[in-house]
């Protein structure tokens, strides 16, 4: 069935013997902290995988950056190994085996040894087998994915798996090129699964065509059910093995977690890194599972290729992760050949010393809830028309964030899943301009407000699913219009205006409050319309924008624009329990250490890198001092300043803690005693 290549060079063989008792245990993943990420991703033109690897290169590495473990490569999406497997189609280029050295080193430094293994993508074995292969709309053999529904995951993938954790005694497998990598399927056995659950003998092609939705959802079904079989497969294999697959149940896939992965994953953009971060840190965090996230170590601008990032551009990075209480790993490349260049090593190093200063005071931490952003799962499901890969849908909902970021709230990002058992915790609940959201769902933020929450709509989509309570008149139908928003605070003492262009909804208020206005000019003489709008609604309120707003600020990130969020919010969340002043470049954070202490993370996003032309940074300046405001009922015995200790000037009083924190480089946190 397999093609095999007996001639791969010189192989290194070892004893993958069972660790004896005087061996160092490796941290187990749900308390692991700090990881390193390596693949190559093999391929069939590969001649010198693992020819520079040494023990003592690695050795060094290990000892420099205390990593609690690595993942290094195995098989990439080109569907060859990088070690000698008798399953499937070893790299042509093997000359050392790589897993074996890391294996031995990392078992002496007691550091667990993961493995990069590419699923659902697996291009070589769609070559040779193309009857495992997903099959486009047209009939067409996909030439990189499999299929969820055929062979081969019994035939090559569970077993191939099996494999390499016996022979090198692993402690966990990272599967890549899953969740985000299935597509939608017209293989014979999808359509056979198809006609079986439905009853209907044609699959829909695109979203003009009936069950369009319900062609997706029963991939999205179909997909958990496959990585369901074969996570417990190996987990009855290896009972303690530790797993996960690539961005599942992350917001590539917000669903509530069913299979029995041991925690969760992903490497966020290597160029938009810090705010895709923002995100999916956010996010993650609200699931209830141990979770990291992976940075990419490189980056690259046009027409050029690689290079590494620099430690304090990896710091900054970091910092979002871990005021959000999640792991981080870092994903490098060495060379071909295996080998990890000093700068690397000292790289990884720095970032690990700037990480490890701040593990006790972030790792682990919860939230003390105050504002709640919506991940509509329901509309991304709708909206997004691949698998799990709704990349463009989430536009609004990082638009209000980063608004809401730069005013200095504490935000989670939660899905309807996640939100409505929680609601009554969270003072606001911001829904972006989602178009569909569950009824019942519905009702229940209804209920909320009626019982004193406050609730904004950013959208006119998303208003009108409210228009009945928004205590307004809709005029007409929405209509891609020219908007310039005007903005009653001052920036550099000037209140201006700022262009909004695009579907806004005709409203005159009945019983709501006009908060903002829009103008077809920057004449803001005459020709106003209303923009926003407060009501109440039984002991709450209901805020609500109808127009793009949080979509035009992702676009420009305007300030004007952004202190137009503001005036809306401030009527719906007036007593929040931290307050920053600071410039809007500090992120904020309002958690509880794992032993249950009061702390505020502040980040500080300046020169945070951007694609293209600004994508890697070495300097990011200080700002300071900053005033910080928290409400406590009782007089705190101590204020502390991490990572250095440093003293902090602070006053209690009348349930008011004033701190002055004198500058802020890139993260730091307050701790309450």
């Amino acid at each position: 069935m397999f093609r095999f290549i007996a001639s791969i060079g010189l192989i290194v063989v070892m004893n993958m013997s069972v660790p004896c008792e005087a061996e160092k245990r490796p941290v187990p993943r749900r308390d692991a902290f700090f990881g390193l990420h390596f693949d190559l991703h093999p391929n069939q033109n590969d001649t010198s995988l693992g020819a520079d690897i040494t023990e003592d290169m690695i050795d060094r590495l290990l000892t420099r950056v205390r990593p609690d473990y690595v993942q290094y490569d195995c098989k990439g999406h080109a569907g060859y190994t990088g070690y000698p497997t008798e399953i499937g189609w070893p790299s042509p280029g093997i000359v050392k085996d790589s897993l074996a050295i890391w294996r031995k080193v990392t078992k002496e430094h007691g550091v667990g040894l993961y493995i990069h293994y590419s699923g659902v993508w697996d291009s070589v074995a769609v070559e040779h087998h193309p009857e495992w292969a997903r099959l486009d709309a047209e009939g067409k053999v996909d030439p990189n994915a499999t299929s969820v529904f055929g062979r081969y995951i019994d035939e090559l993938l569970i077993p191939q798996l099996k494999e390499v954790v016996s022979k090198y005694d692993l402690d966990g497998l990272w599967v890549d090129g899953e969740c985000w990598a299935t597509k939608l399927d017209y293989s014979p056995a999808a359509l056979e699964a198809w006609k079986k659950e439905t009853g209907l003998d044609i699959a829909p092609k695109d979203r003009s065509e009936p069950n369009w939705l319900e062609w997706k959802m029963f991939h999205r079904r179909h997909y958990e059910d496959y990585l369901c079989r074969w996570v417990d497969a190996l987990h009855a294999f290896r009972p303690n093995l530790q797993i996960t697959s690539n961005w599942m149940y992350s917001t590539l896939a917000p669903l509530p977690v069913r299979a029995r992965l041991d925690y969760l994953s992903g490497d966020y953009s290597p160029g938009l890194s810090v705010d895709r971060a923002r995100v999916e840190a956010r996010y993650l965090a609200s699931t209830g599972m141990p979770w990291d996230l992976m940075a990419w170590g490189f980056d690259k601008g046009q027409k050029l290729d690689w290079s590494l990032k620099t430690p304090v551009h990896l710091q900054q990075e970091s910092a979002v992760v871990l005021m959000q209480g999640g792991g981080f790993q870092i994903y490098n490349n060495p060379t071909r050949s295996g080998y990890l260049p000093d700068a690397m090593i000292e790289t990884l190093g720095q970032v690990s010393d700037f990480c490890r200063e701040r593990k006790e005071a972030g790792f682990k931490s919860r939230t003390v809830p105050q504002v709640a952003v919506l991940l509509s799962a329901e509309t991304i499901w709708d909206r997004s028309d691949n698998v799990f890969s709704p990349w463009g849908c989430y536009d609004e909902l990082e638009g209000a964030l980063h608004a809401l970021l730069e005013l200095h709230y504490s935000v989670d990002v939660l899905a309807e899943y996640q939100l409505e058992p929680r609601l009554n915790e969270f003072p606001l609940v911001v829904v972006p301009d989602c178009y569909k959201l569950p009824e019942d769902f519905k009702n229940t933020l209804l209920r909320y407000v009626e019982n004193g929450g406050s609730l904004l709509l950013m959208g006119e989509k998303c208003a009108r699913l409210f228009e009945p309570h928004l205590g307004v008149t809709f005029e007409g139908e929405p209509k891609e219009i020219r908007a310039e928003l005007a903005c009653n605070a001052a920036i550099g003492g000037i209140a201006g205006i700022a262009n909004a262009n695009g579907i806004w909804q005709k409203v005159v208020p009945t019983e709501a409050v006009a908060v903002g206005y829009r103008y077809p000019t920057r004449d803001t003489r005459k020709d106003g319309e209303v923009a926003s709008t407060v009501v109440p609604f039984g002991k709450g309120k209901i805020g609500a924008v109808y127009g793009p707003l949080a979509l035009d600020f992702f676009r420009s990130h305007h300030p004007y624009l952004r202190e137009c969020v503001r005036e809306i919010v401030d009527p719906l969340f007036q007593n929040p329990a931290v307050e920053i002043d600071g410039p809007p470049c500090i992120d904020v954070a309002l958690r509880r250490t794992r032993d249950g202490r009061l702390s505020v993370h502040l980040l500080n996003v300046a020169n945070a890198p951007h694609v293209d032309r600004y994508g890697i940074i070495d300097f990011i300046p200080e700002v300071g001092p900053i005033g910080v405001k928290i409400r406590t009922e009782e007089k705190p015995k101590a204020i502390s300043w991490v990572p250095d200790g440093g003293k902090i000037r602070w006053t209690w009083k009348d349930g008011m803690v004033t701190a002055t924190i004198p500058n802020l480089h890139i993260h730091g946190v307050l701790i309450v005693e």
